[in-house]
């Protein structure tokens, strides 16, 4: 049963991301003029990690990314069992979420889809590149902040913020994933190139993930030792 909780607390919460993160996206068109549309939708990716961390982050921690997932599965905080129902929930949220958003606008609203730099090798690949080092950064942040206990009243607060930073410089690339959830949701939802596309908004954030627990053992290694 806490099992279950914890993957509709996650259904939940990536139905919120999806909704309000790429709702806003299409809302205000992500426009780069004057900088306003990045930092709306920017905000909004933040602001909803603000608002589920602290509603449904003491019931399965928050991750809605299967990014964040694999990083704590890696690091042995998740079960392989726990690892594969969040990732599951958190796709059948984002879906949810996205629909939701087809029918606030309309069937070719975009739907906030991720896309590659250019469909050529190497856009392919310098998107691969941008989306496995924003996924890093931000979930070694995570790993980070989440990793004592005197952290926990501002973790919240910090992932958040944290999201906002990378999506301020990721939009104007890929439009920002850092979650193959949130890009299934969309890319499913709005078809054509976005679907098509949609592997390497899987693979690099998963990447990132990973990379950021590796490399986050390795730096706390010692101290860990030590104690």
């Amino acid at each position: 049963m806490d099992s279950i909780k914890k993957y509709v607390a996650e259904a939940i919460g990536t139905f919120t991301l999806v909704l309000f993160g790429c709702g806003t996206a299409v809302a205000v068109g992500c426009d780069a003029t004057f900088g306003s549309g990045y930092l709306l939708t920017a905000l909004a990716f933040g602001l909803v990690i603000v608002a589920m961390a602290y509603s449904i982050g003491n019931i399965s921690g928050c991750h809605v990314n299967p990014a964040v997932s694999i990083a704590m599965w890696v690091s042995k905080k998740l079960s392989l069992q726990d690892f594969c129902g969040y990732v599951i929930a958190q796709v059948i949220g984002g879906i949810a979420g996205a629909a939701v958003i087809g029918v606030l606008f309309d069937s070719d609203c975009g739907y906030g889809a991720n896309m590659v730099i250019s469909t050529s090798e190497g856009g392919i690949m310098k998107s691969l590149a941008v989306e496995i080092i924003l996924t890093f950064i931000f979930v070694l942040t995570i790993l980070g902040v989440t990793s004592k206990k005197e952290f926990g009243n501002v973790a919240g607060i910090v992932i958040g913020l944290t999201l906002t930073l990378v999506h301020i410089l990721g939009i104007h690339f890929t439009g920002t994933s850092v979650n193959p959830a949130r890009s299934i949701a969309s890319a499913v939802m709005a078809h054509g190139d976005a679907l098509k596309y949609v592997w390497v908004f899987i693979i690099a954030p998963l990447l990132g993930g990973v990379l950021a627990a590796f490399i986050w053992q390795m730096l706390t290694s010692d101290s860990e030792k030590a104690k």
